[in-house]
């Protein structure tokens, strides 16, 4: 009887994983055409890559009290560096901030095109806005996160001997930074704060970063290239008061607008696991609207105010007020857009050859558009 059972649910669990599998194949995102160059900007680069593991501690700074748990002496950064295993050269680096209720590694694939381009690449756990912090995720804490990625920027550069995973160095004249979410608008901050901003930034990409309140004079403390990646069905972070409007305040500026994107979308989580959901981000504004205060705009008034190109009180800062009914983009092609831009994008910037930032140029201004219908690209009018 014990193994008739026992057989049964080797059975069973044998015909749930068949129908997973047919089901996971069955909903792949359509793949690139053939020989496009996006499909060649899609695949991995010259390197192989490894991730290194280390924890960053600021022993200059405090962690606030934060719910049932206690104010701490120092900031602590659990952090994850992708790079090229086999190479000794002179790299690029990438500092990413992840969004509010989220992860380090919520843009690990990214991160991993990168690191196989020659970038290294690094993102930390922020003390008090990641998905598992004690006490709640508290997204007041923003106000000292740009000051965060200036640290983790000195702690990279520090790295040596046995603590530095990659050969090679850092080109300190070739940092860069991307965020999510909220480390969009710590991206933005950490680039253009008239206080809080680190002037060894030479680019920045947000990716659904609130931008609303910002100012056009906010911007006018850098022209460093700027690229803001957003989708038109953000449900978290309304697309046309945060994203539509870069072009015409930043200078030097790049939208990539993703038809149909939300969210999630751009979270490693989403792909495969919400491939089925119609619009992914009712789960997010569940995550968000419980950890956030009544006033969405609470976490930003601490940033400044008119003076600093910041005005909150006019700002149309809305969190999920309303969700889009129209089904949502494949995550696996807003993930596919993501990273072909991202990756073109610090190319143009960074790459020492004319002839790969003239290539560069053209797949996100050009190729990528045309090959991928779903994105669209304009440029600064400024």
């Amino acid at each position: 009887m014990i193994r008739k059972f026992a057989i049964g649910i080797i059975g069973l669990i044998g015909l749930i994983l068949v129908v997973f599998e047919v089901t996971f194949l069955a909903t792949m995102p359509e793949a690139l055409p053939e020989n496009s160059a996006s499909a060649e900007w899609l695949t991995p680069g010259p390197y192989t890559i490894a991730i290194a593991e280390t924890v960053f501690v600021d022993e200059t700074r405090e962690t606030a009290a934060n719910g049932y748990a206690p104010s701490l002496p120092n900031r602590t950064f659990p952090t994850s560096i992708w790079y090229p295993q086999d190479s000794a050269g002179n790299y690029p680096l990438v500092i990413h901030s992840h969004g509010f209720v989220s992860e380090r590694t919520d843009l690990g694939y990214t991160a991993e095109l990168l690191a196989s381009y020659g970038y290294v690449v690094v993102a930390a756990n922020f003390p008090l806005t990641a998905g598992g912090t004690a006490g709640g995720p508290n997204a007041n804490d923003l106000v000292n996160q740009p000051t965060d990625v200036s640290f983790l920027i000195d702690s990279v550069l520090q790295l040596s001997g046995e603590a530095k995973p990659f050969a090679g160095e850092i080109d300190s004249l070739r940092i860069a930074l991307m965020g999510y979410s909220l480390g969009g608008i710590t991206t933005t901050l950490a680039t253009y704060h008239p206080r809080l901003r680190d002037e060894r930034v030479k680019a920045a990409v947000s990716i659904a970063g609130p931008t609303a309140g910002l100012t056009r004079e906010f911007y006018e403390t850098s022209d460093v290239p700027f690229m803001m990646i957003a989708g038109t069905l953000d449900a978290l972070i309304n697309f046309e008061p945060n994203a539509a409007i870069i072009p015409s305040r930043v200078r030097n500026s790049i939208l990539l607008k993703i038809e149909g994107g939300t969210h999630l979308g751009f979270g490693s989580i989403s792909e495969p696991w919400f491939r089925l959901m119609r619009h992914p981000d009712g789960l997010g504004c569940t995550a968000v609207l419980s950890n956030m205060d009544e006033d969405p705009s609470a976490a930003f008034r601490a940033l400044g105010d008119e003076s600093d190109g910041i005005d909150m009180d006019s700002a149309v800062l809305t969190v999920c007020e309303t969700m889009p009914t129209e089904k949502a983009l494949h995550p696996g092609r807003q993930q596919m857009v993501t990273a072909i831009a991202t990756l073109s994008f610090f190319e143009l910037v960074f790459n020492e050859d004319p002839a790969r930032r003239t290539e560069a140029s053209e797949i996100l201004s050009r190729s990528l558009p045309s090959e991928m219908p779903e994105a669209s690209y304009t440029e600064s009018t400024r």
